[in-house]
């Protein structure tokens, strides 16, 4: 879509579901309604952030109000939104760019550090889980299960991007392998999590230590890629020389860095391509089973103790491609994501808010060990007759 259509949609939203418009300039470039906001991002994508709730039915009653909204102004329009990782015919060309400062500076700087870089920016949609924690050894127990597990069950059972160029890609989240050569110095994997030593103060190392973007005094946005917060602190920047962050200048640049999970006040995966709003919620109810449940948690560690660096490294290079079949250890990731979902299941079960139907949609693809991919694959070889066309109905929200 054109801006000019995302904007007309974005209006719509505003004036018919009272929510309350972002400027930049002249440009519509957002909506807020109390502790939700929707933002739009680089390619045209539209992003929902959710407000802090407690179950998974508020989660998902707010998700579906969403998309009911867009897709009212939507069919009214002409146009509509799909749930799936990579638009399945336009290339970049294809793409036209949002207007906001902060993109250029974002898209000029990102092909010097990545091949990959601006399919990501242009051509993929996330779903992302942002989970909470209660003090310094709640994270780090949380960041290590959930960085362990995010190539190892996220990406794999719901791979939903096997389609590019109006063809077959050879992958089953296309979205996840442009995330291997896209600035390998603000994504990946992060070994350091499962040092001993690993807790606030390294990631903040680690943060310090990821080129800037931009920084925004008096409502513009000041091009500081390449450059580091350690020389902003000393006040050492070349674009502002003699300027100190503040805190916001802070969290915007820890916004800018994307590893597979990252820290800021919460945890946010990251691995998971976007899909239908049944696996949407699936995806929501593992993470919650497993990571708010302290016995299972404690399991799912037990499980992944053993697991090498090497490993995990493995599982994220290959799970692209082959999905809940990639060979792991002495069986298959399948047999890890089933005992993974038992511990997401019991999880929901000794929260007591009824919240374990959520998960079928995932339950499915573990059973059958068939990723949302592979079942689009089979309709394109088989009765949409080699046409990538159908996906637009397929998945349309």
């Amino acid at each position: 879509m054109k801006y000019e259509q995302i904007a007309e949609l974005l209006n719509a939203i505003s004036e018919r579901f009272d929510w309350d418009k972002v400027l930049e300039g002249h440009n519509i470039i957002g909506l807020k309604q109390g502790k939700q906001s929707i933002s739009l991002e680089t390619g045209g994508q539209l992003e929902l952030s959710g407000a802090p709730v407690e179950t998974l039915h508020q989660t998902c009653a707010e998700l579906n109000s969403h998309l009911n909204q867009v897709k009212t102004v939507s069919e009214e329009m002409g146009t509509g939104f799909l749930g799936i990782g990579c638009p399945p015919k336009w290339g970049l060309r294809d793409i036209p760019m949002m207007p906001k400062a902060r993109f250029e500076i974002i898209t000029n700087y990102m092909p010097k550090v990545g091949s990959l870089a601006l399919d990501v920016a242009f051509r993929t949609c996330t779903v992302q889980v942002n989970l909470d924690f209660s003090s310094e050894a709640d994270m780090i127990r949380k960041f290590r299960a959930s960085l362990a597990l995010q190539p190892a069950d996220c990406n794999s059972s719901v791979a939903n991007s096997p389609f590019t160029d109006g063809k077959p890609n050879g992958y089953l989240s296309m979205r996840s392998h442009f995330w291997t050569d896209t600035d390998k110095n603000r994504t990946g994997m992060l070994p350091f999590v499962f040092d001993d030593s690993f807790g606030f103060e390294q990631y903040v190392d680690y943060s310090l230590n990821v080129p800037m973007y931009f920084v925004y005094r008096k409502k513009k946005y000041i091009d500081c890629s390449g450059m580091f917060f350690r020389d902003f602190m000393a006040g050492k920047l070349p674009s502002i020389p003699g300027e100190h962050p503040t805190f916001n200048d802070w969290e915007v640049h820890l916004g800018t860095i994307y590893p597979e999970v990252r820290l800021k006040r919460y945890l946010e995966m990251r691995g998971a391509d976007g899909g239908p709003f049944r696996s949407l919620c699936a995806l929501f109810a593992f993470w919650v089973g497993l990571l708010y449940d302290e016995v299972s948690l404690q399991n799912f560690l037990d499980i992944t103790t053993d697991w090498t660096s090497q490993e995990r490294q493995l599982l994220r290079n290959k799970v692209p491609k082959s999905g809940l079949k990639t060979p792991f250890q002495d069986g298959l990731l399948r047999d890890v994501a089933e005992d993974v979902l038992k511990l997401a299941k019991d999880g929901l079960e000794r929260r007591g808010f009824k919240e374990t139907g959520f998960l079928n949609a995932v339950t499915e693809v573990v059973r059958t060990g068939v990723t949302p991919a592979e079942k689009l694959l089979e309709l394109y070889y088989g009765k949409w007759g080699e046409s990538v066309d159908p996906v637009f109905e397929e998945l349309l929200y």
